[in-house]
């Protein structure tokens, strides 16, 4: 599938014109409410695994998890104890989640950062510097996340059966397109740019896949990106590798203003008054 050069050059444009207004209505905001790396690194994991269900309700859940954490969420998740703790989660819930799970996430980003002094090296032990994509390492990551011992939380070693805390960390070898960690990779290892962090060093950004949302599956099929019908891990490496056309050392770059085009911009895939001034109206299949 080959993609014109116009299309690129209109999605170079949308890059370039990313604004702090889409920043203030992504969940990727409450990183930027912090300077240190570690605080950075620890507060994007968290936004981005809680960033399903509406922006309204993702920024308010946020807005709690962060303001239990106070000025330094690395420094919380370090000394966070279970049974002193816990109780600082209580009446927590964001749709499928609730205070258990939480909990439950910061005991395993204690532990990530315990056993390797941070997320990105507790990531990359299962990472390999020659890979394609990030698929196996993420395939491994959330694998290692759902083995930790929890007995501090839940009695057990193991979560219960019943917990929804696996939810949080679903991997490519089940089939899901894994959007809230593709998403808290695109954050962390692309370079810096006023939107992403630029934390990570290891991975590269040529390596990254595209974290398939309702916005990206929508808009990517409207403009040709894929024919996949279903938001699956395949779409996702359908979509990035049509984006790798346009920058193969940078194919998620355009993410977020793809993914704006519907949070911002009211793109909603029908004829609406959003698009006679839409950039991308000349290659939409829609209109």
């Amino acid at each position: 599938m080959s993609h014109p050069r116009s299309l690129k050059k209109i999605l170079e444009q949308l890059y370039a014109d990313r604004s702090p207004q889409h920043l203030a209505n992504d969940p990727l905001s409450f990183c930027h409410r912090y300077r240190a790396p570690a605080d950075q690194e620890v507060a994007a994991l968290i936004a981005a695994v809680f960033a399903y269900g509406s922006v309204k309700v993702i920024k308010g859940s946020l807005s709690r998890i962060f303001s239990i954490m106070g000025d330094s969420p690395a420094d919380f998740v370090d000394g966070f104890d279970p049974k002193r703790d816990r109780q600082l989660c209580s009446g927590f819930k964001h749709r499928f989640n609730d205070a258990d799970d939480l909990a439950a996430l910061f005991w395993a980003i204690r532990l990530m950062r315990q056993q390797q002094g941070s997320i990105e090296r507790f990531f990359c032990r299962f990472f390999e510097a020659n890979a394609a994509t990030v698929e196996q390492a993420l395939n491994g990551f959330c694998a290692a996340v759902t083995v930790f011992d929890y007995r501090q939380l839940f009695g057990s070693a193991a979560l219960p059966p019943e917990s929804s805390f696996r939810f949080l960390f679903p991997s490519p070898s089940g089939g899901s397109a894994c959007k809230r960690l593709c998403m808290f990779l695109r954050w962390v290892v692309r370079p810096a740019d006023g939107i992403d962090l630029g934390l990570w060093q290891q991975v590269r950004p040529a390596q990254l896949v595209i974290p398939v949302d309702r916005h990206i599956e929508r808009i990517s099929r409207m403009l040709g990106l894929t024919s996949r019908r279903t938001p699956d891990w395949r779409m996702a490496c359908e979509i990035t590798a049509a984006l790798r056309q346009f920058d193969p050392l940078d194919p998620v770059k355009y993410d977020f203003s793809i993914c704006h085009l519907g949070i911002s911009e009211g793109c909603n895939g029908t004829s609406s008054a959003s698009c006679p001034g839409c950039p991308v109206k000349r290659h939409c299949r829609a209109v």
